[in-house]
């Protein structure tokens, strides 16, 4: 018999040696081995609300199309109409499968009139540069996957600001939400982006491989900033109502499902990959939706766990689900089965049904 295949051992970030120094819980995480906590998540999490999170996110995609036709060509590839988008701005954006299904949620930068970054999901980077040059082939645009030359460092809280300011005298309070521009950053040349995923003001900051420590250990030293995981990045996430991939967002789910399906630039001229068939979706009422749900007692609702009705019937099934330290009660993110009577549901948790609300989305909004 063939000897079964050697897992591959998971990748490294530039900033590896940092988080084993800091005691780290290190796991493997779409490929790479990332820090899943420093101390405690709760702590990690509440820094973010109240102060300064810094995150690792050099697992991240950073893919570039360049060229007279990039613009053209990402109006092809994505659902998103990108090509009108001034240098210096952001988009949060999809690109689908002819069928709609979701094969990743992007965010695209516009650095240059001729040239754009996609930032991708670590565990789908490959799958969106492969689309990326299948779709621009028809075009004078060259697709270039950088992400092993950029890491990738997130500062997150409502003290951001002001701490990077510290670091650069790039107009950082001028930049205005999803917008970047080029700077230095304590000593070392960033983009700096002011994204985010935490639901916080914040700014992700992308810099050559090899600037990542100095630039990390100049922000960590400033008093109160606080390193977080991926724990407190998704608990983060989930309070804000943002869709994590592989959770509220698969090849098997469509944008319209999601909520998303704003996203979607149905009017912009270009016959994109997919349009066909998410013109037909978003003319026809989904069969399920995406809704919030809070726990009325302490139990969690967990990935996977059955949406019930009050007779026991599943109805749905939840996505997302932990404690929220901001709210102190478990929420989750759950796709319900359209026409369902949203009063008197639970979730089964480990066979005992845990009665819930539906509420809107997101559970957190900054003031």
């Amino acid at each position: 018999m063939p000897a079964e295949p050697t897992p591959a051992e998971p990748k490294t970030t530039p900033l590896h040696d940092v988080h084993r120094d800091l005691g780290a819980n290190l796991v493997d995480f779409a490929g790479y081995l990332m820090p899943l906590r420093y101390k405690s998540e709760t702590a990690e999490h509440q820094a973010v609300r109240t102060g300064a999170g810094l995150f690792d996110l050099s697992h991240m995609g950073e893919i570039f199309l360049s060229g007279p036709d990039a613009g053209a060509a990402l109006d092809y590839a994505l659902v998103g109409n990108l090509s009108p988008m001034p240098v210096g701005k952001a988009r949060y954006t999809m690109i689908c499968a002819p069928d709609g299904g979701v094969l990743d949620d992007l965010i695209v930068y516009r650095l240059a009139d001729t040239t754009w970054m996609v930032v991708a999901n670590a565990a789908n980077a490959d799958v969106v540069r492969d689309a990326l040059a299948e779709r621009a082939a028809g075009f004078e645009a060259a697709v270039d996957d950088r992400s092993d030359a950029y890491a990738l460092v997130a500062l997150q809280g409502p003290r951001s600001q002001a701490i990077l300011e510290g670091f650069t005298e790039a107009p950082v309070g001028d930049l205005k939400y999803y917008a970047v521009l080029a700077g230095r950053v304590a000593g070392v040349d960033a983009l700096i982006a002011r994204t985010g995923y935490t639901g916080e003001d914040g700014f992700e900051l992308f810099v050559d491989a090899a600037d990542a420590v100095a630039l990390w250990r100049a922000l960590a030293a400033v008093d109160g900033v606080v390193p977080a995981g991926l724990a407190a990045r998704d608990s983060l996430r989930l309070e804000a109502g943002m869709p994590l991939y592989g959770n509220e967002l698969t090849a098997e789910t469509t944008p319209f499902e999601a909520g998303l399906g704003r996203v979607v630039k149905l009017d912009k001229t270009v016959d994109f990959v997919g349009k066909t068939t998410l013109a037909a979706q978003a003319a026809t009422p989904p069969g399920r939706r995406l809704v919030g749900l809070v726990a009325r007692g302490r139990r969690a609702p967990r990935k996977g766990y059955q949406v019930v009705t009050s007779g026991g019937t599943p109805c749905g099934v939840v996505t997302s689900g932990a404690p929220s330290p901001t709210l102190g009660k478990p929420i989750a993110m759950a796709y319900l089965d359209s026409g369902v009577e949203e009063a008197d549901l639970a979730v089964d948790v480990r066979g005992r049904p845990e009665p819930v609300d539906v509420v809107p989305l997101p559970f957190y909004k900054r003031s």
